[in-house]
């Protein structure tokens, strides 16, 4: 009996959202008492009474309450801190500002490293966290080292850990140093911070010091090691009056120009030219919409700062992501990426168009232009954080040149597409639970005889709800989400759909799916249930599940490698967080991974062990076992029947060196084999180190070498004889591969706001196919071998292997997939913010590409020679200025 999937009705939606916002409101919407909690008063003064020098010594802080009451985390948890640290916070009708003094007996040896904005090096820092909509769930970090380095952070969640860095404020900080401590002045305009308009400000805030010459981190409020959360525990900062939340409405112009300049040109290529000049003009804007919401906007948008993407070789059926690195999608983005499925990857926008065009020479766009993109963010005095984006990008177009006829024509790759991306999130309970939903959509303006028709979907709908109950200040947690997909268009995008790696409708042994060429569109679902203790001192444990059925669709504005999964986990941690004579702390896991689709196969199951450990001299240690037990893999014949994995083992270890070093260390190791003596061994590390005060260097050399015995190859159409397996013939081969690859950070700091940027990797990848073969039967690995007995393999005099089976008949070619490729990527980049929140770039990118020694494995000497292999030069300078209006 073939499934059927269809599109949960919109009543069945409204129920189940329904049913989680009873069922979770039923955790009560008290908030927590603040009776026993720390506070500190804010001083309003006079407007101009603070001059930002960093010296503490203007009158507003003589008026000023300092808090002094602060307490190690580390080394020592509970303790007193080994030096004073003294706060006091003021402000006036335009900004806020927040005084520090950090004691220190021998403020000569103090730490006075450089680094990029928003980088936090190995000097000594200090760190403001603020809870300005008082939620207890997230807070808005802001923090500066000695040297006056500035850097900021956004908690989306009631946790320290993990932070996001695209938080991109226009703030101000300055440092100074005298005999008995170091100081800092903090002054961040009203304009940038977002909070309920209210008479009267509470808000939560958190101090913390970290001092890395001796390991010490010491906090205002203390949130243990063995407790959860963050801002729920936070100190009140009272004594803000009348201060209305800002119009917020900023400009930020730029000017662009840039040169694309190319070592070599094919003779011939119409379309060829060495040096290409363009010029562009474009904007942002950020304007308050009431005192929560913010409006995003950029047209033209321009993203020639960014750095370069990580070079690779993907011999798998499954597309490479990239993270985003874009400024005006990173910002804020925490709120478009709910727990469950990547609804929304960023990248989709502005991507390399998709469509195709022939002739003897093309002339494609690299990207697809975005005509222009919006984005409302913001959070309620209720509650409930709202997230919207939309963004519109142009038709593109291809010039092709045919020889023959000396003609040129275009073709559309890329249509007029919109996406858009709604996003909605409501906070309850006295332990900040959430329930939220999501909806993403893509629309395609694709005319009737275009050919984008067979390669792109017309629309594409997306979205889903969930949840996260927490109990006990968060020690306890039970989440999960609920969603649905739905894509359509011309019958063939929709085969195209169904036959790609993420589904593999036509596997011919399938017996709970099946192709349907006559669909126009394709329908899906997902889910999970999940449950965990976060929290404790010693034992730690978690569990779920979660479901894509085979429809499930994303990859139009999110993104998804498989759907017909089903998988489950399970594990069980024990730690101990209280230092002893030898170890700082430690903690060992026991998991269990396991998969199946949703004909019941088992497609994994993985146990793992591993052992952490911090020792006394912040030095970490990991260690690993798994193994892979043998199941029946859906995807590895590439639309084909079941084929049986190998069982194995993985072991792997890595070591840390302390991060507050000014010279870091790490070595990663990974050891695999498996029962068809198929082998791999991955070497990896990194050197930091820092050369005086304003020099920063680093070297992540890595090295993998592996003999895969079954790497897919091709699949020919056959004859239904003994070797092949229903009419086709899945060819496979081992794999000698080799990648070698050293990514090179260097760094120059003028000052805190003027540096030069050296990012550069050269890379090098190497695979040599050999013992061919195809499939014997279905549900196993073994292959008839080619070259043996009744089946002859030569290669021709055009390289190409000729295989030819006696026994039937049979005659195909197969390409030689041997590759031996070198590629060189860097990237120069001299930033200098002249002002608050105005910044000149001038870019210089370098790609290169080329072939090495075929047959040959990949070596450490063949990273030298993609230096000096043709490519291009990517030359660019920025110029945006900062307009606040009010």
């Amino acid at each position: 009996m073939k499934m059927r999937e269809e599109l949960p009705s919109r009543r069945v939606i409204g129920i189940v959202c329904l049913a989680v916002l009873v069922v979770f409101g039923a955790a009560g919407a008290e908030t927590g008492s603040d009776t026993d909690r720390k506070v500190i008063r804010a001083v309003r003064v006079e407007s101009g009474t603070v001059t930002l020098d960093g010296r503490l010594n203007d009158v507003a802080w003589q008026e000023a309450f300092f808090v002094t009451d602060f307490v190690q985390k580390e080394p020592v948890e509970g303790a007193p801190p080994q030096e004073k640290t003294a706060v006091a916070i003021v402000y006036d009708d335009d900004a806020l500002y927040i005084g520090a003094r950090m004691y220190s007996a021998d403020p000569s040896g103090l730490r006075m490293h450089l680094d990029r904005r928003d980088t936090q090096g190995p000097a000594e820092q200090f760190i403001v966290s603020l809870d300005t909509y008082l939620d207890r769930r997230t807070a808005y970090g802001f923090g500066v080292n000695t040297s006056g380095v500035r850097f900021e952070r956004y908690h989306p969640r009631d946790t320290e850990y993990p932070r996001d860095y695209t938080f991109d404020p226009v703030w101000e900080a300055r440092t100074a140093v005298d005999d008995s401590s170091w100081t800092c002045e903090m002054r961040i305009p009203w304009s940038q911070l977002r909070f309920v308009d209210r008479p009267e400000q509470v808000w939560g805030v958190n101090f913390n010091r970290w001092i890395p010459s001796r390991n010490e981190d010491v906090y205002w409020i203390l949130v243990p090691r063995n407790a959860t959360g963050w801002a729920s525990r936070f100190g009140n900062l009272v004594g803000i009056a009348g201060i209305p939340p800002s119009r917020r409405i900023e400009l930020l112009p730029y000017v662009a120009g840039d040169g694309n300049l190319v070592d070599h040109v094919q003779p011939g290529d119409p379309f060829a030219r060495t040096v290409a000049l363009t010029t562009r003009l474009g904007g942002d804007l950020k304007m308050g919409i009431g005192p929560n919401l913010t409006l995003d906007a950029t047209f033209n948008p321009d993203f020639g700062q960014v750095g370069a993407d990580a070079a690779e070789v993907n011999l798998s059926a499954f597309e490479t992501f990239f993270p985003e690195k874009r400024p005006f999608f990173t910002e804020g983005r925490g709120l478009f990426e709910p727990l469950g499925p990547r609804y929304f990857y960023s990248r989709r926008i502005g991507r390399p168009p998709q469509g195709r065009a022939g002739g003897d020479y093309v002339d494609r766009p690299d990207n697809t232009t975005i005509l222009g993109a919006a984005k409302l963010s913001g959070r309620l005095a209720s509650g409930t954080s709202v997230g919207l984006l939309t963004a519109l990008t142009d038709r593109e177009t291809a010039r092709s040149y045919f020889v023959d006829g000396d003609s040129t024509v275009q073709t559309e790759v890329e249509p007029l597409t919109w996406y858009g991306v709604a996003r909605v999130q409501q906070e309850f309970g006295a332990d900040a639970s959430t329930v939220g939903m999501i909806l993403t959509g893509v629309v395609r303006d694709i005319d009737a005889d275009s050919p984008l028709r067979s390669r792109l979907t017309r629309t594409a709908w997306a979205g889903g709800v969930d949840w996260t109950l927490r109990f006990d200040h968060g020690k306890y947690r039970l989440s999960g989400f609920a969603g649905f997909s739905r894509v359509t268009g011309d019958t063939a995008r929709i085969r195209t759909l169904q036959m790609s790696s993420a589904r593999y409708y036509q596997r011919p042994d399938a017996d709970h799916v099946a192709l349907d060429p006559l669909r126009t569109s394709l329908s899906g679902f997902t889910g999970s249930l999940r449950f965990s203790k976060d929290g404790g001192r010693h034992w730690l444990y978690g569990a779920g599940v979660v479901a894509e059925s085979p429809g499930f669709e994303l990859n139009d504005a999110g993104l998804l490698r498989s759907a017909d999964d089903i998988d489950s986990w399970v594990w069980l941690t024990y730690r101990e967080t209280v230092p002893s004579s030898w170890y700082h702390r430690f903690r060992f896991t026991l998991g269990m991974n396991t998969g199946w689709n949703f004909g019941g196969v088992r497609q994994y199951a993985v146990p793992e062990l591993s052992a952490e450990f911090t020792w006394k001299n912040f030095w970490r240690t990991r260690l690993s076992l798994t193994r892979r037990t043998r199941a029946l893999s859906d995807s590895r014949t590439r639309g084909g029947p079941l084929m049986l994995t190998e069982a194995g083992w993985g072991l792997s270890a890595s070591v840390n060196s302390n991060f507050a070093a000014t010279s870091r260390y790490s070595l990663r190791v990974r050891y695999e084999f498996d029962e068809l003596d198929g082998w791999r061994y991955v070497l990896g590390g990194e050197l930091a180190t820092r050369l005086g005060d304003r020099i920063s260097v680093s070297l992540q050399p890595g090295y993998q070498r592996e003999e895969q015995p079954r790497q897919y190859v091709t699949a020919v159409a056959g004859t239904a004889g003994a070797r092949t397996t229903y009419g086709t013939r899945y060819v496979f081969a081992r794999i000698d591969r080799v990648t070698v690859s050293a990514q090179v950070r260097a760094s120059y700091f003028f000052t805190p706001d003027l540096s030069l940027e050296l990012y550069a990797e050269p890379f090098a990848a190497s695979g040599r196919y050999y013992d061919y073969g195809e499939l014997a039967a279905p549900r196993t690995n073994e292959l008839s071998p080619y070259g043996q007995g009744d089946i002859d393999m030569v290669r021709g005099t055009d390289g190409r292997w000729r295989v030819t089976d006696g026994s039937t008949g049979d005659e195909f070619t197969i390409p030689d997939p041997d590759f031996h490729t070198l590629s060189f990527r860097s990237n120069l980049v001299l930033r200098w913010e002249f002002t608050p929140g105005s910044t000149l770039y001038l870019v210089w990118q370098r790609n290169v590409w080329g072939d090495g020694e075929f047959g040959r494995p990949a070596r450490v000497g063949d990273l030298w020679e993609t230096v000096g292999e043709s490519g291009e030069n990517f030359l660019a300078v920025k110029v945006s200025y900062w307009l606040p209006i009010s």
